[in-house]
């Protein structure tokens, strides 16, 4: 995986050359969190309705996937749906049930043949028992990847996870005082996975929408006025860049 990779897909007279180039695929960051925002602006911007534009937006998540896999990105996490979206209308939400078992129909074998794993987080169980049944089956055929792992947060909610963890502990008898950040960490949805280094909202709202609260506190964030569906490889590259421009610093604040 790397810039050999990329490049055999990407045309010698594209303006992403000169982007590739400027990757140090050295520093490239372990985790890449994505909020997919904006599919229903997209949608309204052409007189269609919002489903279209989640049906836009699979297009992009089929492009972004690839690349990070063949840049040599370990994990990749999309927000796809939250705890919060069981509000909208009960027809987009039956709607957007259905164009996940469709991406997963399709999906899954290209998964596989690229070494992709593909996990859930969030409250899977709580989910139609049709559109479980469809994770759990592609989660079962890819579970031997050594490639990427493709995270899709479904049902998921930044403050649920915190919750669901704490009351493991609780289950489990943990003494309050046995209680620190490690212990809830192993108990989060993404346990045993790096933090993101590198946290990506498109449609240019700037708020994190409750997602990965707890894995998100030392990332860096880059934002985009681009719409989800309209969101590419080369959007993604100009990320990264910009993520290994950036002087990372963890802890409090900075007196300098």
């Amino acid at each position: 995986m790397g810039l050999a990779e990329l490049t055999e897909i990407v045309p010698p007279e594209s303006d992403e050359r000169p982007l590739l180039a400027a990757i140090d695929f050295k520093r490239l960051p372990r985790h890449v969190a994505v909020i997919m925002d904006g599919n229903g602006r997209w949608a309204h911007q052409r007189h269609k309705r919002r489903v279209e534009g989640h049906r836009a937006g699979i297009a992009s998540v089929r492009e972004i996937v690839e690349t990070s896999a063949r840049l040599g990105i370990e994990v990749l996490t999309v927000y796809a749906f939250s705890v919060e979206n069981w509000k909208r209308p009960r027809a987009e939400v039956a709607a957007l049930m259905t164009l996940l078992k469709t991406y997963l129909r399709k999906e899954i074998t290209r998964l596989q043949d690229n070494g992709i794993r593909f996990q859930v987080l969030g409250r899977m169980d709580a989910l139609p028992q049709d559109v479980q049944s469809e994770l759990r089956d592609g989660m079962e055929r890819t579970a031997s990847g050594k490639g990427l792992l493709f995270n899709i947060a479904l049902n998921y909610g930044g403050r649920t996870e915190i919750v669901d963890a704490v009351r493991a502990l609780v289950r489990e008898g943990v003494a309050p005082d046995d209680i620190d950040e490690a212990a809830i960490a192993s108990h989060l949805y993404s346990a045993g996975l790096p933090d993101p280094d590198l946290l990506i909202r498109t449609s240019g709202e700037l708020r994190v929408s409750n997602f990965l609260l707890w894995q998100i506190a030392y990332a860096e964030i880059w934002v985009t006025d681009v719409l989800w569906p309209d969101f590419r490889r080369r959007h993604l590259i100009e990320a990264i860049i910009a993520f290994q421009r950036r002087d990372r610093r963890y802890g409090g604040l900075s007196l300098s």
